[in-house]
């Protein structure tokens, strides 16, 4: 590797990006991505990503605000910062006449560090990777989407980095190709390369990620590990009962609070859910049918993180593999 960072590789302070029509596309936001994470950047699309993303790289100048990547101020220490960055952002244009394996060599050429002598290995290697060893002799014309989609992953391949930044990395792809990625990003933090992935996808962030950061409408809401995440998911007792009313003024009187009936169920039985708080649950139950409340349904359901992240941002995410 071309050097280590132990410190984050990605810091943000006050980054805001405003553009001419006045619209501020990013809102004063603090990052910060700690050394060999997996790092989920999520947001419904236009939550201001991809604006980030371009700030980080030096793409587009921030209006105001800092950006430090692998310790150095950018969009200033550009050329000696992004021969360390692999990236993907919306996939770079590719020359359509030209072969998978041609269009590979010619991005490396374009690299002034990159070593020539070793040019068509590494490209036999970055191709093997992402699983198009067997299409590298095709015309990238005949390509599909998701075929693209890994040609473009394969040229941020092609050396080894300290940080690799991608932006919705299995757009385009199918299940088997996006559990093929999810692996080699699994692979490459194993080796000790920070990866920043941007997605509209929750399973991305669950399966994938160790830490994660969500933006709505140009705003940092909230950003910590997952596991610090999953432990906030605080489980809320469930009740299906014919005995509503009734149900709900004995957990009421038993200390269970924030009680409120659900709008939809996956049982047409009438619901109450409600904070037990440390309440013993074997204790609630005893307490329903002493008070004669008939019980079609008992229990603790922890919220999804689906549901954690709408309450965060009033918006609904895309949830499809």
């Amino acid at each position: 590797m071309n050097g280590s960072c132990s410190e984050a590789p990605i810091v943000t302070r006050g980054l805001t990006k405003r553009f001419r029509s006045g619209q501020v596309a990013v809102a004063g936001i603090d990052l910060e991505v700690p050394a060999g994470s997996i790092f989920g950047f999520l947001g419904p699309n236009g939550s201001g990503k991809t604006t980030t993303i371009r700030m980080l790289l030096g793409l587009i100048t921030p209006t105001s605000g800092t950006v430090q990547v692998l310790g150095q101020p950018m969009p200033k220490a550009q050329l000696s910062v992004l021969p360390r960055v692999g990236a993907l952002v919306e996939g770079p244009a590719f020359y359509p006449f030209w072969t998978g394996r041609a269009n590979l060599l010619r991005f490396d050429a374009a690299d002034r560090t990159a070593d020539p002598s070793t040019r068509k290995q590494r490209a036999g290697e970055a191709l093997e990777r992402v699983g198009l060893s067997n299409a590298a002799g095709k015309k990238v014309r005949a390509y599909s989407l998701g075929m693209r989609q890994r040609l473009a992953i394969a040229v941020a391949l092609m050396q080894r980095r300290d940080l690799l930044v991608l932006d919705e990395p299995t757009n385009g792809l199918d299940p088997q190709g996006t559990r093929e990625v999810r692996s080699l990003i699994r692979e490459l933090a194993g080796d000790g390369t920070t990866v920043f992935t941007s997605t509209h996808l929750l399973a991305e962030v669950e399966q994938l990620c160790t830490h994660a950061a969500v933006m709505s409408r140009g705003r940092l809401l909230r950003q910590s590990t997952m596991a610090e995440l999953r432990s906030e998911l605080r489980p809320r007792l469930v009740v299906r009962s014919p005995d509503l009313e009734q149900a709900k003024q004995t957990l009421a009187a038993l200390g269970v609070t924030d009680l409120r009936e659900p709008g939809e169920t996956a049982t047409d039985d009438p619901t109450v859910e409600g904070d037990p708080g440390e309440l013993p649950i074997d204790k609630l139950a005893a307490a329903l049918v002493a008070a004669d409340v008939r019980i079609h349904g008992f229990g603790l359901e922890r919220p999804s993180l689906e549901e954690s992240f709408v309450a965060l941002t009033g918006e609904g995410f895309d949830v499809a593999e």
